[in-house]
């Protein structure tokens, strides 16, 4: 767990002595986001080198062991125009190219045939890119993939030139590439290779073979239609000449003479055919202009919508001065009525005079429109009889030549028919020659611009970007590792989150003591009788005595700023008896319990500590490991209190150890009992300070037993190593106890780590504030 709620976390800090804390201004949000960016990289630096370091070595790995690739490239244009009087003289169409042509010589560029003719070309077949003969995934699988296919072909005949396997032929297309430059007719061709000049030398025979195909493709094509023009044209010669001769011999046997080219029979009927045609558009017209009068007549003039298709007659209303003048009157008077009717309304009596003298004239103009309609209907008349009599001419006339023009029309047929062989003939002979020339032009729509030379450089992989990948990718990936590993850290770092968290003061840092050798006692090394019998305190290890040993340190600045909170705690009138527990085993509660006695000791106040964590006596095991008597004793009454002290004469500290003989079952109901609590009413009245080491709460429950015996307890929590999670649940199920901490206190700090979660207050962390007042780093 991170420092990203350090500021909050100073704001709802509880006070310690009493004293309101100072309220820190807020901060602003980059600056937070800075902060936390820098603790980051402090906490987690090693994490994000390493992973840079093993994702760059991974990138020079890889290009240490991936073969290069070179690329050539060659453009084809595809848009070669032919002479003017060979497009003449071509054959076949030449369209534009279009997007679906490019495309379709893009496929053709890629084809199998393509492959083929350039593989059996260069010898490709024995080329290492192609037969697999180096080690990778897709060598092996072309080596497995003709065991699994041997037993199909073995029945197959033996060829001695066989076409080159699929294998081969996928191996090539895959390092084939070709696509269109831009919007242009240009396509380029790109070949990948191991060797740079066999990629230049593959890639120009791809171009050659496709513009060679090309050109055969065009002579083949013409070849074919110049033998198909020759068979065509002889075929079409002998049926003209058949049918001319068939026309000349009808001629002669049915006697047939015509004037101009043209029979007498015919030419009246022509004629008669012209006036037939005529007279029927004079009757359309005649009957158009007459359903037009119709239509007008058919609506009613009161109404002026009636007035709106007058102009639909034609031009006989236009030209008529009676219709005109009695139209430019109804418009006056149409006018008039629109004023007058916005003035005094449509109701009112001018209006509606001036309303029906337009009725009026609306009327007069209808009277006009049936008299033109009249002269209009007898025209129609006049011209459908004259129609009725010029077809009775012209079914006079066809019925008088229908027995003399059997014979012409089947002169005709044959002329027509002997025609139109005659110019078919001709067209295909203008085709021939002009195929027969086209097969000397060796003109190809597609040519090579510029042959492809073997590339300066490798195309892949790329150097700078692979390590440039590498490394940001490597510095990436260990940000988030970092990030990952810093979010996953839920342990208790900071006194900012003990006090989040639990909603406790955090009492004081504990800084972690180095392991040290204890130092020889320079006389008596073993204990002696006298010793047993005065019951005085072992000789603890070196860091049991760090208060008195080295008073000048962090650690006892530490002790004595639990002290100190302990004094001057607001929660409770009393704090003579101080119970110090955690919330698992070996988190280091025994050890300051010690030195908080032996520090309250050497100041000359009476100080007592007690031994209660029954089922495992650490602290007695330290101080005095030869007890026979101790906490169990004095309270079933086989022991006095003074029969079962140990003291330290350096400290002058009492020690009420606990000596276990065996195993307890009932420790809690032991610590519960009125022995006990009467023994510890007794502490009370011989002692100043009565320090009690608990059982952790997590494993057991006997902490909760002593609630009515203790005054306040201390949390003691390991840094860096204790679960946040750990700590609350246990808190959780001892709601009693929770009630009377006065604070937590972290044990093992790693001082010099502490600047690296604690970005906010990095400077408290300092061994120089501490030096300047003669204080040691621990």
């Amino acid at each position: 767990m991170l420092q990203n709620n350090l500021q909050h976390t100073d704001r709802l800090r509880l006070p310690v002595n009493g004293l309101p804390q100072p309220v820190q201004a807020d901060g602003g949000g980059i600056s937070d986001v800075i902060n936390f960016g820098i603790g980051l990289l402090r906490r987690q630096y090693l994490v994000i080198l390493v992973t840079a370091g093993v994702v760059t070595a991974a990138s020079l790995l890889y290009l240490r062991l991936v073969s290069p690739t070179y690329t050539a490239q060659v453009q084809i244009l595809l848009a070669n125009p032919r002479p003017q009087f060979v497009q003449q003289q071509s054959l076949l169409a030449e369209p534009a190219f279009d997007l679906n042509q490019i495309e379709t010589q893009l496929q053709l560029l890629r084809s199998k045939a393509t492959a083929v003719a350039v593989i059996d070309r260069l010898k490709l077949a024995d080329d290492p890119d192609f037969n697999a003969s180096g080690l990778s995934l897709q060598s092996l699988w072309q080596r497995i993939r003709p065991w699994a296919s041997t037993g199909s072909k073995k029945d197959e005949p033996s060829d001695t030139h066989r076409e080159p396997s699929d294998t081969i032929v996928d191996a090539f297309l895959n390092r084939l590439s070709a696509g269109r430059v831009g919007y242009s007719n240009v396509i380029e061709i790109s070949f990948n290779s191991s060797n740079a000049a066999r990629a230049a030398e593959i890639v120009n025979a791809v171009a050659n073979t496709y513009v060679a195909d090309q050109l055969n493709a065009k002579f083949d094509a013409n070849r074919r239609a110049t033998s198909w023009l020759q068979e065509r044209l002889r075929d079409l010669g002998d049926q003209a000449l058949a049918a001319q001769r068939a026309v000349d011999v009808y001629k002669t046997q049915h006697n047939i003479v015509s004037l101009d080219g043209k029979p007498i029979d015919e030419q009246q009927i022509t004629e008669i055919n012209n006036r037939l045609a005529a007279a029927r558009a004079q009757t359309s017209e005649a009957t158009a202009k007459l359903a037009r009068y119709e239509t007008l007549l058919a609506s009613d003039p009161t109404k002026p919508s009636s007035m709106v298709n007058l102009d639909a007659i034609g031009t006989d209303a236009l030209n008529s001065p009676i219709i005109t003048g009695l139209r430019q009157q109804y418009l006056e008077l149409t006018r008039r009525e629109a004023e007058l009717a916005a003035r005094v309304g449509r109701d009112h009596l001018a209006v509606v005079n001036v309303r029906n003298r337009a009725r009026e004239f609306r009327v007069s103009i209808f009277d006009e429109v049936r008299r033109l309609a009249e002269v209009s209907r007898s025209e129609f008349e006049l011209a459908k009889q004259r129609q009725e009599e010029i077809e009775k001419q012209l079914s006079k006339a066809v019925s008088q030549s229908r027995s003399v023009n059997s014979a012409e029309l089947t002169i005709k047929d044959l002329e027509s028919r002997a025609k139109g062989l005659r110019s078919l003939y001709e067209t295909f002979l203008q085709r021939y020659m002009g195929s027969a020339q086209q097969e000397t032009f060796p003109v190809s729509e597609t040519r090579v611009l510029f042959p492809a030379s073997p590339p300066p450089s490798k195309s892949k992989p790329k150097t700078r970007l692979v390590l440039a990948f590498g490394i940001l990718g490597g510095l990436a990936l260990g940000v988030g590792l970092a990030l990952l590993r810093d979010l996953m850290d839920r342990v208790f770092r900071t006194s900012s989150q003990v006090e989040t968290v639990l909603e406790l003061p955090c009492l004081s840092l504990v800084p972690l003591l180095p392991a040290r050798k204890s130092p020889k006692p320079p006389v008596r090394p073993q204990k002696t009788d006298d010793d047993l019998q005065q019951r005085i305190v072992s000789s603890p290890t070196a860091i049991h005595r760090t208060v008195v040993g080295m008073p000048l340190s962090r650690y006892t600045e530490a002790i004595r700023s639990i002290k100190l909170a302990i004094d001057h705690s607001p929660t409770k009138v009393s704090s003579q008896v101080i119970g110090i527990t955690s919330a698992l085993p070996n988190e280091g509660k025994t050890t300051i319990a010690a030195s908080l006695a032996q520090l309250i000791g050497h100041t000359g106040k009476r100080a007592i500590i007690v031994d209660c964590d029954l089922r495992n006596p650490s602290l007695s095991a330290i101080f005095a490991p030869k007890a026979a008597s101790g906490i169990i004793e004095v309270a079933n009454g086989s022991r006095s209190l003074a029969e079962a002290i140990w003291r330290d004469p350096t400290t002058n500290l009492a020690f009420l150890p606990a000596v276990r003989r065996g195993p307890l079952l009932h420790t809690s109901e032991i610590l519960c009992a009125d022995a006990i609590s009467k023994l510890f009413d007794n502490l009370r009245a011989n002692y100043d300070y009565v320090i009690v080491d608990l059982p952790p709460l997590t494993p057991l429950v006997d902490v909760r037993a002593t609630s009515s015996l203790i005054d306040c307890y201390i949390l003691v929590v390991e840094w860096g190593r204790t679960k946040i999670d750990v700590v609350q649940h246990a808190l959780h199920t001892a709601p009693n106890i929770h009630e009377s901490l006065i604070g937590a206190v972290l044990s093992k700090t790693d001082t010099k780590a502490m600047a690296r979660y604690d970005g906010h207050r990095s400077y408290y962390y300092h061994d120089s504030h501490y030096i300047r007042y003669g204080l040691s780093g621990s």
